[in-house]
């Protein structure tokens, strides 16, 4: 009866937010809603509802960023590390202003690169002293309304799993006087707790949104919040509000989007919201236990079930396709161009982004092994060039045209940090020719000394091709013969603003270049494989902008006296386990 009635009722707009009145409280810490996220756009989705929650209803919305986006790209310019982070907290400050939001609590934590990991992030972000900083941020601002994001693994970020995880996990806590206790914070118990849920984004037109809906995969009741109510302050619509609003994340390439949205109401969508609890208690719902969970899947289902939350684990393990498989046969001598490897040719295929046209993108792929080197040859038809980047600029490479080779040598690894990732460019500014650096991977930085990289970009313009050598000696473990696995994918841009178009792949299912689950598998026949190696933790960039060094932050704090983050414990980034 509980959930028939919240399926029936909760679906208007005030129900979803305001089951109580705004708390009208001289405090200027307060906020009716808080929403958790990892990055400074994480939000951003969800901007025509903190907007119409404010307008119509009075609520004010604050947000906790964990990080300010350091590992993410920049389309803007060469920043990377804490000053991209800087410019990510202004674009976010900006862009929340459409939604009448103040304040933004930064955690300080480090962004690095894109993982599928919960696990992996929860090491470098100190999951512990996260949680305990999330709890007092309730405290301190005593919303009625905890927004997060989607917490199940499949196909996303690892920041945003883990930041899901920590918001949930918090919701509780900060109600419970014996955890983190800290003098002059009292328990606060929040009322509503909401996860972003993505899955329903064909549903367009006003009435969608207030009709019963219920998620295919947890079974909990799914709120929705129509973009396109009109907003007087704005003299537009909500989902306009949101578009103009979501360009000011320029480092993102964002201001690539089509700065107007339809006026058709029947084509615009909703925010989507899954309800995980309401009156401080947990939506229940039925628990269907999966089998043979891979361990990245394993650890989540321990984790919903550890919380009290075990329906969240439903389905949570996509089912992978059948992996390509090829072999990699060995030459006499080192090969060069496409009659020197003797293997099939690999024809890599559409993956994600703008279904393109044979001769706007295709490409194709051939794998040869020389003594303990790797042969890899990709030719790729293009029809239009993108932004060439300088030689000290080619990190973060799908904002161009470019390929990228993912290999890990023993088949079984549950995220990149124990593989070998490279991305190539073909040519850099102004009149450059190739550029390797590796990406998200044991080592990320420069390409290894002992890499070899060639490229031929055909003249006039109709594509490139790229030839790379990589040692075996410079992957993270010994290559397995019988068990090896690779990828090898191609960003396509056709356009000069540091953002990517098309994306193709030899393995194109799921999350391809950041999933291990679902790489090829490679057969190298004669190869004997070195040694065991000790085992070494991975290097993973972990500079953060801090909140000490931002003038926004700083006024917020004196204005809402909330002090700044003390700076983050020593971290590890540990071995994968």
């Amino acid at each position: 009866m509980r959930r028939r009635t919240l399926l029936t009722t909760a679906l208007a707009l005030g129900a979803v937010a305001a089951g109580h009145a705004p708390a009208h409280r001289p405090d200027p810490a307060h906020n009716d809603v808080l929403f958790i996220g990892a990055h400074p756009d994480d939000e951003a989705q969800n901007l025509a509802t903190f907007g119409q929650w404010h307008e119509h209803h009075g609520l004010t919305t604050g947000i906790i960023t964990v990080t300010r986006g350091e590992g993410g790209g920049n389309a803007t310019g060469p920043e990377e590390g804490a000053a991209l982070g800087l410019i990510r907290e202004t674009e976010e400050r900006a862009a929340t202003a459409y939604a009448g939001i103040e304040n933004i609590y930064y955690l300080d934590k480090p962004d690095f690169w894109y993982t599928l990991s919960a696990p992996l992030t929860a090491r470098i972000w100190d999951e512990d002293d996260t949680l305990e900083r999330i709890v007092h941020l309730i405290r301190r601002t005593t919303p009625h309304t905890v927004v997060t994001m989607d917490p199940r693994p499949a196909g996303q970020h690892g920041a945003h799993q883990l930041s899901a995880r920590l918001a949930i996990e918090a919701f509780w806590k900060a109600a419970d006087p014996t955890a983190f206790p800290a003098p002059g914070l009292a328990p606060w118990r929040a009322v509503r707790l909401l996860a972003q849920n993505p899955h329903f984004t064909h549903l367009l037109g006003p009435d969608e949104s207030r009709k019963p809906r219920t998620d295919p995969h947890t079974g909990l009741p799914v709120l929705g919040v129509w973009s396109g109510t009109p907003s007087r302050v704005h003299r537009t619509t909500w989902a306009q509000a949101e578009r103009t609003a979501s360009r000011a994340y320029r480092t993102q390439g964002w201001t690539s989007l089509h700065p107007h949205v339809p006026t058709d109401p029947a084509r615009l969508d909703s925010d989507w919201f899954t309800l995980l609890a309401d009156d401080s208690r947990p939506i229940e719902a039925p628990v269907r236990d999966s089998a043979r969970l891979r361990p990245r899947y394993a650890e989540f289902h321990a984790w919903a079930h550890r919380t009290g939350l075990p329906w969240l684990a439903n389905g949570a393990q996509p089912d992978h396709p059948r992996r390509p498989s090829t072999t990699i046969p060995a030459v006499s001598r080192p090969p060069a161009g496409p009659d020197a490897y003797p293997g099939p040719e690999l024809p890599l295929t559409h993956w994600e982004g703008d279904t393109p046209t044979p001769a706007d993108c295709s490409a194709t792929a051939r794998l040869a092994r020389h003594g303990d080197d790797l042969y890899v040859l990709v030719h790729v038809t293009d029809d239009r060039p993108g932004a060439a980047l300088a030689p000290g600029d080619v990190k973060r490479h799908w904002r161009t045209d470019a390929v990228e080779i993912a290999l890990d040598p023993r088949g079984d690894s549950d995220d990149t940090s124990t593989t070998f990732k490279t991305g190539i460019v073909p040519r850099t500014a102004p009149h450059g020719g190739p550029a390797a650096e590796r990406d998200a991977d044991h080592h990320q930085g420069p390409a290894p000394a002992s890499m070899r990289v060639t490229a031929t970009v055909t003249d006039p313009y109709r594509g490139y091709t790229i030839e790379a050598r990589i040692p075996l000696s410079a992957l993270p473990a010994p290559a397995d013969p019988d068990r090896f696995a690779l990828n090898i994918l191609v960003y396509d841009s056709d356009t000069n603003d540091h953002t990517g178009q098309t994306r193709l792949a030899w393995s194109p299912h799921g999350t391809p270049q950041a999933d291990p689950y679902v790489w090829g598998t490679a057969h190298l026949p004669g190869h004997t494989p070195a040694p065991p190696t000790p085992t070494t933790p991975p290097i993973i960039p972990t500079e953060a902008a801090t909140s000490a060094t931002s003038p926004a932050a700083l006024t917020q704090a004196h204005r809402t006296g909330i002090p700044i983050p003390a700076p983050p414990r020593p971290h590890s980034s540990g071995s994968p386990s």
